[in-house]
């Protein structure tokens, strides 16, 4: 039964899917299944989507629910908690480029209660918890189900500020739930609705909601907490004006769907290449506001192997890994369920976990299932094609290192090139390095990382000379920088 399941939920995916080597996913599935055992957690699932293929490897263990012993199964529905963000920010997103609402507009213009006490909020400062809300996870959490009359009355009657808005990042639910407002103030139906409709409809999320009471009993992994060395049921909480914030309730498979859509706006068109303008709305969840704060990797030890920067996107946490490049990642903490995801935009991958234990934090597993796939040789990242002026500039780096001379063409260097380094010692460094590498191709290979710059490497006799190239911001093609190296062959 599991592997005709397993083909179904693979064969769903938007292209015919290439499972993991058996040994990775073995390797995952143990980490999985080891920690949720150890932890004290009823039931655990996961997926690994990759770009274009969709669900390449998922799995569970345990129980969705302790009573009954009712096992987790591939379509369990979980709730993931503030993984919900995300959902709601690339609303607002869409709503922006449709003209609906602008990301700096007051809060006030769209939420009338807020008059008076919040005039100086703006959108944007709810979209990346900067709007000097005290953090309110553990009262936040507990809100979900307010009635949306209370919330109003909640407005209405203000809310304290811990600190300036626009100051630093301050985790905040109450402002996401605002959000949510905003949501349903500009678009004319409640927020759930909305969302359902941008997102859940069209990607084919057929099992996720914001409706408790709409899934079936059987079909729901219940939430628990360990407590005097057994298991403990949480109260369910059903929607309400807090859903915004953290509501979603989904499965395996169509949370797959999601983090595909994600993945699906990587990389970026080349410049002056048209795209489909909804594949800039979401990369314009990975816009980060606020101050950098580091964190340390989830999943290493100490001392810490691997510190990350991090600041807060839409609904995802930003930051920069030391192997697996750009990731953007959330956790959703929550009474009975602790989930995480993490995506390597610009790798094309991503994991998730779900369980139905009280703040698990699984994030650990994630990432540690994506170091393991990075690992494995399996998450190059994307190429960028080398633009026409790259190839240019190139071609005109080839002819320097054959003739020695940077200054023969001198339409082709920027006003600075000679004016940093003037053209004596500019020869003077081509010798030397040409002296060292010793036969030389004619071509370089281009690595672009733009499309103006890039590294150029020559594959020569005596080992890999490479020169950084740079090319200024003019409409013809013009070079502001060219420098060599040589690391001689081991």
């Amino acid at each position: 039964m599991r592997l005709t399941l397993a083909a179904a939920l693979l064969a769903a995916t938007p292209a015919a899917a290439a499972p993991l080597p058996p040994a990775l996913a073995a390797r995952i599935d143990t980490a999985m299944q080891d920690t949720a055992a150890m932890r004290n957690w009823p039931g655990i699932a996961w997926g690994v989507v990759k770009r274009g293929q969709g669900l390449v490897h998922y799995g569970q263990a345990g129980l969705a629910d302790a009573t009954s012993r009712r096992p987790v199964t591939p379509t369990t529905r979980f709730r993931i908690a503030s993984m919900t963000k995300a959902f709601t920010a690339l609303t607002i997103e869409q709503l922006a480029a449709e003209g609906k609402l602008r990301l700096d507009d007051k809060v006030a213009a769209h939420v009338p209660e807020l008059r008076g006490w919040g005039d100086q909020l703006t959108i944007t400062d709810l979209v990346h918890h900067m709007a000097g809300f005290v953090t309110d996870d553990p009262w936040g959490d507990r809100q979900t189900p307010l009635p949306e009359p209370e919330f109003t009355a909640l407005l209405q009657a203000g809310v304290p500020f811990t600190r300036a808005a626009g100051l630093t990042h301050e985790y905040s639910n109450l402002g996401y739930a605002i959000l949510g407002r905003i949501i349903t103030n500009v678009s004319g139906r409640p927020f759930e609705a909305e969302i359902a409709h941008r997102h859940f409809g069209p990607l084919g999320m057929a099992a996720t909601t914001f409706n408790l009471a709409g899934v079936p009993a059987a079909k729901m992994a219940t939430g628990w907490r360990w407590q005097d060395n057994g298991w403990t049921r949480e109260p369910d909480m059903g929607p309400g004006a807090f859903g915004a914030m953290g509501g979603v309730i989904t499965t395996v498979p169509d949370y797959a769907r999601w983090i595909d859509h994600l993945l699906s706006a990587w990389p970026a068109a080349a410049p002056g290449t048209a795209e489909p303008p909804t594949r800039a709305t979401i990369r314009r969840l990975t816009r980060g506001e606020g101050s950098p704060r580091r964190m340390n990797r989830p999943g290493d030890g100490l001392p810490t192997i691997c510190s990350v920067a991090v600041v807060y996107g839409g609904g995802l946490r930003i930051g920069d890994d030391c192997d697996l490049g750009r990731v953007a990642f959330h956790g959703g903490g929550y009474p009975g369920y602790g989930s995480h995801m993490i995506i390597a935009p610009d790798r094309g991958w991503g994991v998730f976990v779900f369980t139905n234990h009280t703040y698990a934090g699984p994030s650990d597993l994630a990432w540690q299932a994506m170091l393991a796939i990075q690992q494995a040789g399996l998450m190059p990242a994307d190429a960028i094609p080398a633009s026409p002026a790259l190839t240019a500039a190139a071609a005109f780096a080839g002819r320097v290192l054959a003739s020695g001379r940077v200054d023969a063409e001198p339409a082709l260097l920027a006003v600075n090139l000679l004016l940093d380094r003037d053209a004596a010692h500019r020869a003077a460094e081509i010798a030397t390095v040409k002296a060292h590498a010793g036969r030389c191709p004619p071509a370089p290979a281009i690595s672009a990382s733009g499309a103006l710059s890039g590294t150029l490497v020559w594959a020569c006799a005596n080992g890999r000379l490479s020169a950084d190239l740079l090319l200024a911001p003019t409409q013809d093609v013009r070079v502001q920088g060219l420098d060599w190296r040589f690391e001689a062959q081991r």
